[in-house]
């Protein structure tokens, strides 16, 4: 079986877990207030902010026989490049002071999934940060579209405030297919089990952070 289909199989308990936090459950039932959404995007902004870095950090520490997976990163710095600038003009559509929002601080669960990326590529294993990226994108793929139409939809928010969610929805199908590639060229043992291990943890991290935005504990537990 191609590694991409054995990550997904064996990370999919740790996705439905995530996906049982109770914030997706309000975006997708028009149980959610703007604050619901101002806390998801804050906290969207203090991790986001950190994938070009992250990007550039795992660049760096991949071993030369891994060429053409450095190139990859290069390409994902291209396409990463000032989305937290995104965020933060959402933001602004809502209301909220977005100056505030970037010197702030962020939730212990978002700097403790960010410190955990940044371990993991400087002190286990560089290649282990596309466990994050399997994550990250493919939730994005599985919930922007239909959270942003029906948080719209429930708030009657204008479109500029939703930059982040639409452009993510459409934009992370075609980088899943790129994410896909890669993951199939990945033939290492080592490296499929680094991979399959951070993107099991950073289900629970990610997951961490959907529940803080309701602080309420999901409704599977």
């Amino acid at each position: 079986m191609a590694f991409f289909q054995t990550l997904q199989d064996q990370t999919k308990q740790e996705q439905q877990q995530m996906l049982s936090a109770p914030i997706f459950a309000k975006a997708f039932t028009g149980d959610v207030v703007l604050q619901d959404y101002i806390n998801f995007l804050t906290q969207a902004y203090h991790h986001v902010k950190h994938t070009v870095p992250l990007l550039m950090a795992a660049g760096a520490r991949i071993p030369s026989d891994m060429e053409w997976l450095r190139t990859a990163v290069a390409e994902y710095i291209e396409e990463e490049l000032g989305h937290e600038e995104w965020i933060l003009n959402d933001l602004a559509a809502c209301g909220v002071d977005k100056e505030a929002i970037r010197h702030g601080i962020p939730h212990q669960s978002t700097e403790l999934m960010v410190a955990y990326a940044y371990d993991m590529i400087a002190r286990v294993n560089p290649v282990g940060f596309f466990g994050m990226v399997h994550v990250l994108e493919g939730t994005s793929i599985a919930t922007a579209d239909k959270a942003a139409e029906k948080i719209q939809q429930t708030l009657g928010l204008p479109d500029t405030a939703f930059s982040y969610l639409r452009s993510h929805g459409a934009l992370d199908i075609e980088h899943v297919k790129f994410f896909e590639g890669l993951m199939n060229k990945m033939t290492d043992d080592v490296n499929q089990a680094c991979i399959l291990h951070t993107a099991k943890v950073f289900y629970q991290l990610y997951g961490n952070i959907f529940l803080s935005l309701t602080h309420e504990t999901p409704a599977a537990a």
